[in-house]
């Protein structure tokens, strides 16, 4: 294991915020797991921890938006992957706005898609989630690098990962 875990460290994928919006609740999580699953049809996958208000309210969505941070938005970081939604409202002081399906997207975000959720697949302790983008955006002067899981390893959990 101690291969595989030196393996995993090398690793320093883009970190994301993923936004679910059902049955009247909204919910938000950073996430460290995403990528590009397909290239034609274009599909993405987001795995969301089973233990995670985002997951819960995730599970009965028809769409998801997920949205790339720029190095600077840490603080933006810290509230989706340091607070639990079940707890504090996590989009209270943020700027959104509504869009494709009545997902929340994030307005300073440096890019967004909402994807339409078209699976779910199991995978240990995390579920995947399948997404046809639908709608995307971003800001129109791309460039600043993004944040990156080393730049979020300090953030702490808003909930127990398991």
């Amino acid at each position: 294991m101690a291969d595989m875990e030196a393996f995993l460290g090398r690793l320093d994928p883009d970190m994301c915020v993923v936004t679910a919006a059902a049955g009247g609740e909204r919910a938000g999580c950073l996430v460290g797991f995403a990528s590009q699953c397909s290239i034609e049809p274009v599909r993405f996958v987001v795995w969301l921890s089973e233990v995670n208000r985002t997951y819960r309210v995730a599970r009965t969505a028809d769409v998801l938006a997920v949205h790339l941070l720029a190095r600077e938005q840490r603080a933006l970081a810290e509230l989706f992957g340091g607070q639990t939604g079940d707890r504090v409202d996590k989009f209270r002081s943020v700027r959104r706005r509504q869009r494709y399906g009545g997902a929340v997207v994030l307005e300073d975000a440096e890019a967004w898609f909402v994807g339409r959720v078209v699976r779910r697949a199991g995978g240990g302790d995390h579920i995947g989630f399948v997404l046809e983008p639908v709608e995307w955006g971003g800001r129109d002067t791309p460039g600043r690098p993004l944040l990156r899981l080393s730049d979020a390893r300090t953030i702490r959990p808003g909930h127990p990962v398991d």
